[in-house]
């Protein structure tokens, strides 16, 4: 088996073989909320190191728009009361803080630098990824979704899971690695190598917007 699958070169990356045709490829923002990377943020380590995030997002998210390319925002809305949510111990790190959130709680909103009225918005009330036994993976589907660009948070459990769930689904999945983040800081360099290297396409945000530019069609680049 081959390991190198996160070699990245400016317009030399091995895209999946779902290819990034736009009007066929969804950005997966995972938990870019208030409570989770805002300044309110349950896991203040997170709200840290979240700042190159953002910055990367706000790159990504105008290019993936004009490019034609879905936006989604995967959010995080609580347990809706489980009394019981899980064996992992990250739950019990968060049952606390989120016992109060529900739709339309501040902590459970986009951050609004982020968010613009054409994005979908997917919220989930149970398990560890975006992607288990929610509505995410048949959605993107039904919408003609062949590759998934996972961006947000965290590399350490949610988008990992979430990348193996939707390969396995038969989704491409592509990262970019100044698109996402994860604790603690030296930590993402070496999970996106060894880990993700593994079941997606890892690039930057430059090399995948200057791809879409280059293919574009006229009408776009003008635009």
């Amino acid at each position: 088996m081959t390991t190198g699958t996160n070699r990245t070169s400016t317009n030399r990356t091995s895209w999946p073989r779902t290819g990034i045709e736009p009007t066929a490829t969804a950005v997966v923002c995972v938990e870019c909320q208030r409570g989770v990377i805002g300044d309110d943020s349950i896991l203040p380590a997170l709200n840290t190191v979240s700042g190159a995030l953002v910055d990367g997002l706000r790159r990504l998210l105008p290019a993936a728009r004009a490019a034609g390319a879905t936006v989604v925002h995967a959010t995080f809305h609580g347990t809706a009361g489980a009394h019981d949510p899980g064996s992992a111990p990250l739950w019990r790190a968060i049952a606390g803080p989120t016992a109060g959130w529900s739709a339309g709680h501040p902590d459970t909103e986009v951050l609004p630098e982020l968010l613009s009225p054409a994005d979908l918005i997917i919220p989930r009330r149970h398990g560890l990824s975006p992607t288990w036994r929610t509505a995410l993976l048949p959605v993107l589907r039904g919408r003609g979704v062949r590759t998934i660009v996972l961006a947000g948070v965290s590399v350490n459990v949610a988008l990992l899971l979430a990348a193996g769930e939707a390969a396995q689904e038969g989704f491409g999945v592509v990262v970019p690695r100044d698109a996402v983040t994860g604790t603690p800081a030296d930590y993402p360099a070496a999970v996106l190598r060894h880990s993700f290297g593994l079941l997606a396409t890892v690039t930057t945000v430059a090399d995948l917007t200057a791809h879409w530019q280059d293919t574009a069609s006229p009408a776009i680049r003008k635009g």
